[in-house]
This record gives C-alpha cells, sequence and structure tokens, in this order.
C-alpha cells in the first residue's frame, strides 16, 4: 500500500508541475517513462491520448471487443506494474489530462468490480479534469 501512494505522489507531483504551465505536452508524456525512478515499479507506457477517444485492451477470454470511451480530453495514459513483493504483479493505470486539470486526483475502481482496472471511470473522472488512477488489486476484507 505505501509503494501504491508513493506511486500516486509522484505521479500526481509529475502532473502538479506541469500544470503549474496550465498544460503537459505530449512530448513530456513520452519522457516520463524514462524519467521517473520508482521502487519497487516500472512504468511499461507512457503515451498521449490525442484522439479523443481511447479503446480499453480486452479482458482475457472476452468475446468481443470493449467498446471505445469516446469523448475525452486529451490525455497522457501511463501503465505501470507494481511489485511490492517478490510474487506481485499489479497493474495500475494513472490517466494525466494534457490541458484543464483542475488540480485534483481520484483513485477509481475496486469495489465490485475489483481484480480488474477501470477504464470508464479513468474516463469520467478525466471528463471532469481530475488526474486519475486505478489499479487490478482485488478488494481486500468487506
Amino acid at each position: 500500500m505505501r509503494l501504491l501512494i508513493s506511486l500516486v505522489c509522484a505521479l500526481s507531483c509529475a502532473a502538479a508541475l506541469q500544470a503549474q504551465h496550465v498544460s503537459m505536452d505530449a512530448a513530456a508524456c513520452e519522457r516520463m517513462a524514462a524519467s521517473l525512478t520508482l521502487t519497487n515499479a516500472r512504468v511499461t507506457l507512457s503515451q498521449p491520448v490525442t484522439s479523443r477517444q481511447f479503446v480499453p485492451p480486452a479482458a482475457p477470454g472476452a468475446s468481443a471487443p470493449p467498446a471505445a470511451l469516446t469523448e475525452l480530453p486529451t490525455f497522457c495514459r501511463v501503465a505501470l506494474t507494481l511489485t511490492p513483493s517478490s510474487d506481485s504483479d499489479i497493474k495500475s493505470e494513472v490517466w494525466l489530462p494534457l490541458a484543464g486539470w483542475n488540480g485534483k486526483f481520484q483513485q477509481v475502481g475496486n469495489g465490485g468490480w475489483g481484480g480488474s482496472i477501470q477504464y470508464a471511470a479513468l474516463a469520467s473522472a478525466l471528463r471532469r479534469g481530475y488526474a486519475a488512477s486505478s489499479t487490478d488489486v482485488p478488494r481486500v476484507g468487506g
């Protein structure tokens, strides 16, 4: 949990620094993977999404591709693999607005849908100007 909090703080700080300039550009998004030094985590993807839509990856065993999420502002998609223990393989995504960030962060998902990244919830938060993240960590406890 400390790793996830540290990661979110690091990415939120990166977003905050960019927000001081009102927007992050696509090149800064692409450089983010190389610029972050994380313990027990690695950035596996850092790419700008400028098409105003995003098609989530298909779930394992899905019979049909997922529907596109549309009417999105441009954003920086950062995918990570977190390994706080030797047997961990936690996937996480952080979406950072490239413009119009409201200065706030929202962690989404993992209630009844624990165990998968909640792309629709990321899109909803992003449309409202939030930087947002989700992980595939299952919900623990009741």
